[in-house]
């Protein structure tokens, strides 16, 4: 490998490769698999994936029109088709990405740490990288890049100045983890846990582990802790239990590391720790104990390192909250903000270029970038710098640092340099970004945060955070149980189920599903303005224009006689007239067609001239409750019964879709041409079990505004309803009924979560906020409060409130700040 790649003479062998076409030798230094995302003609290889959901090929004249070189196929693809290319042809394209990433990983032997476990991967990986970050050259995942698509890309990553490699690997059926294996290779590895996530293929937890242990077969250590059973009986039954590096919480266990103390402290906790050689105390700024845990699989590892404990306890108290990075915000001016401002790397640049890329969809685009620390000589890193704005086309860049001004000139159209933060405030306006996408992207030592939050729509402190990242997973659980042609339709409306429909649009437009879906119009036209190009179905039960519809192609639904006839009319004077959707009636007795009613529908379609029919739906209406089994059997019936009619008359297909979330999961036989996905993508399954596969989508949360103690008998609130029982610590929060908080949970009926613990409401709840009882919590003004996180179910919550999530969801008002995260 030379200092940017390898000669793709030297890939094709690696993979045992045929090749189609040849026209020269370039040096290949990127890895593509997304027709969507920007890329650099002459030295990226295109690989043609091929899945259930997905083909590759589909966009190869697509990107040979762009300027793509370099394939490779498992097609028989003709090469006139795409002149001046080179063409490999492999069997399987996964596994020659997998063998090209483990024949590139083979090249070096800088130490690599393999990380898997159920949880706390990804907080595990971005930790020992802030904490190694100045002492290290390190490569690492991006994300949560484990899986075996993600980990070759990730792997792909190193180059000759790395020093260290940091890796994910994760797995959900048998099998998966000696692929990965082979590409990351590990020197070290680090099992943080076991749990239930991904163990549908699995007949048990030890199962799980056993395969997901032999990612360290090779490997000379492992760090794991001694109290999760499965764990030490996997490692011991692949026989790597004596490379071992236990930590465990109590004295009796055999641990290399004893964990003796989580002490609570204002902001965070204090842990001691252990062994024959070590006896000493660090500080974290976080105070549950997952976030212990990992913390202290990092410094098991950082001792087996040779760090000093000295070293370790410098460095801990200044561990970043991992899910504050990639926060979407609303800016000022109608600025979109994507905030990064805690760590600054080549190779997390380029994600949240991507991520920013996703974000604009089509807008302006714009970086805030400070100076990056440690690494590579200043030339080879900012020469990477500006090949990554370049591929991703930003129009303006604002500097931050001494050495990116003096590195780095041609960034892009707009480029204005800044010594600091501070004059960066005082120079540059932000109406001069109006309605541009702005990635805040930096080290922390140079505070770009400060930038955010001047930069940021100031509301009040209460948010509800999206996990994006979360969404896409429930969308790509959902895309696995389709029939291979089946389509999907994702759910928008009413404010995107609470999580903010234009995002989610963006989101599911970026993911390229087939159609949204809206309840009205007016979330149609609003979607259309912001320049989402999808097809949008409106599911309207009101009287719209025609010609509304017409302007912002928009699709209607037509449930009944005066709405048909009225689609007709419009048709027939408009040969460019949105397609409609015809709702049929099966059993929810709501909207739509019954059966009685056919006869009419089919006279009228007979006569409807040039009107197109796009697709036939209707609604299950207890599609998730198995004592409603029969009925759901019988729509599904009528359905299929009513919709053969219509066929008939049509002499075309349309498209015919009746399944819901959880038809989608419980019903194959109603999955027909296309689903529509709606709670489910949020995290909300048919079942418990289905639950615990998918990853809850949002949290609400808000901060502590005050603290004051209530001695025995005082009353607190409106009407004196609640009383202190005894001396209690109150706390006010800023969240009341205005903000969704339903005075039904006033009294005791519901709680927050303050550092873990519950802290029950006391008193009716008012409208812009309420009182908790901290009694017991060591907590502090502007300590977070949980309303509901992934921790604390929504589901929980609504069955405090005799409802359903997406109730709970829908009543969160705009007001609320959203605040969107990846991962």
């Amino acid at each position: 490998m030379n200092a940017t790649g390898h000669r793709l003479s030297e890939l094709a062998e690696a993979i045992g490769g045929e090749w189609l076409a040849r026209t020269g030798d370039p040096v290949i230094a990127q890895l593509s698999i997304d027709s969507r995302k920007p890329f650099a003609s002459s030295d990226t290889l295109f690989v043609a994936l091929r899945g259930e959901r997905h083909d590759g090929h589909r966009y190869l004249n697509e990107l040979h029109e762009k300027g793509m070189r370099n394939f490779i196929v498992t097609d028989a693809v003709e090469p006139s088709l795409l002149p001046e290319s080179n063409l490999i042809r492999v069997p399987d394209a996964l596994d020659a990405l997998q063998r090209m990433a483990a024949w590139h990983r083979g090249r070096f032997n800088a130490p690599v740490i393999g990380i898997t476990g159920s949880n706390g991967k990804t907080v595990v990986k971005e930790w020992l990288f802030n904490l190694l970050r100045d002492t290290e050259h390190i490569a690492r995942s991006p994300g949560s890049w484990n899986s075996q698509v993600g980990v070759p890309l990730s792997v792909w990553g190193l180059r000759p100045e790395h020093s260290l490699g940091l890796f994910e690997a994760g797995i959900s059926l048998p099998g998966e983890m000696d692929r990965l294996r082979a590409i990351i290779h590990p020197a070290i590895g680090i099992f943080t846990n076991i749990g239930p996530a991904h163990g549908e293929h699995f007949t048990d937890d030890g199962a799980k582990a056993e395969e997901k242990a032999r990612l360290f077969l090779n490997a000379g250590a492992v760090v794991h802790c001694a109290d999760h059973d499965h764990v030490v009986a996997a490692l011991k039954a692949h026989g790597i239990d004596q490379r071992a590096i236990m930590l465990g919480w109590s004295r009796e266990r055999k641990g290399w590391l004893h964990v003796v103390r989580e002490e609570p402290m204002p902001i965070g906790q204090r842990i001691r720790v252990f062994n024959d050689r070590f006896d000493f105390d660090f500080e974290i700024p976080f105070a549950d104990h997952a976030s212990a845990e990992n913390a202290i699989h990092c410094v098991a590892l950082l001792l087996h390192l040779g760090r000093s404990p000295e070293w370790i306890a410098a460095r801990t108290p200044t561990l970043p909250p991992v899910s504050m990075r990639l926060e979407a915000l609303d800016g000022v001016h109608g600025i979109a903000l994507l905030n990064d401002a805690y760590s600054n790397d080549t190779a997390s640049l380029a994600i949240a270029l991507e991520h920013l890329d996703a974000l604009a969809a089509g807008r302006p685009k714009a970086v805030v970038l400070s100076d990056l620390l440690g690494g590579e000589a200043p030339a080879i890193r900012y020469g990477r710098v500006q090949e990554l704005l370049a591929r991703s086309r930003v129009d303006a860049v604002f500097t931050v640092g001494p050495e990116l001004r003096e590195q780095a000139q041609d960034l892009a159209p707009r480029v204005e340099h800044f010594m600091d933060s501070d004059e960066l405030l005082a120079r540059v306006d932000p109406s001069t970004l109006e309605d541009h996408a702005v990635l805040v992207k930096g080290a922390r030592a140079f505070g770009l945060e400060r930038i955010v939050s001047r930069w940021q729509r100031q509301v009040h402190g209460t948010v509800m955070e999206i996990d994006l990242e979360a969404i896409r997973h429930n969308l790509n659980h959902y895309r696995a149980l389709r029939m291979p042609g089946t389509r999907v339709m994702a759910m928008v409306k009413a404010f995107g189920y609470g999580h903010g429909a234009l995002e989610l649009a963006r989101l599911f437009a970026h993911e390229q599903v087939d159609y949204l879906g809206v309840a009205y119009a007016d979330e149609g036209i609003e979607l259309r303005q912001q320049g989402i190009t999808t097809p949008i179905l409106v599911m309207n039960p009101e009287p719209v224009p025609m010609e509304s519809l017409h302007r912002f192609r928009l699709e209607p639904e037509v449930y009944d006689e005066r709405s048909l006839h009225e689609a007709i009319r419009f048709a027939k004077l408009h040969a460019n007239a949105p397609p409609v959707h015809v709702k049929l009636d099966t059993g929810m007795r709501r909207l739509g067609f019954t059966e009685e009613e056919m006869p009419g529908l089919l006279d009228a379609l007979r006569g409807a001239g040039s009107l197109r029919v796009a697709s036939i739906l209707s609604h299950l209406a207890a599609s998730d409750d198995p004592e409603h089994d029969d009925f759901t059997r019988a729509q599904i019936a009528s359905f299929t019964r009513m919709s053969d009619r219509l066929i008939a008359v049509l002499g075309y297909r349309p498209l015919r879709h009746i399944a819901n979330s959880a038809g989608t999961t419980r019903w194959p036989e109603a999955r027909f041409d296309m689903v529509r996905l709606g709670i489910g993508l949020h995290g909300i399954g048919a079942d418990a079990r289905e639950t615990a596969q998918l990853r809850h989508a949002a949290s609400l949360r808000t901060v502590i505004a005050q603290l004051k103690e209530a001695p025995s008998g005082a009353t607190i609130g409106y009407g004196r309803r609640g009383v202190a029982q005894g001396a209690r610590l109150i706390a006010t929060v800023p969240m009341g009924y205005a903000d969704g908080l339903s005075r039904r949970l006033s009294n005791g009926a519901g709680r927050f979560w303050v550092h873990g613990h519950a802290a029950p409401i006391i008193g009716n709840v008012c409208m812009d906020m309420c009182m908790i009882d901290v009694t017991g919590i060591a907590c502090s003004v502007g300590d977070e409060a949980v309303l509901f996180d992934a921790a604390h179910p929504i589901t929980d919550l609504a069955r405090d409130l005799g409802t359903i999530p997406y109730e709970v969801l829908t009543s969160v008002p705009s007001r609320v700040k959203r605040v969107y995260v990846r991962g």
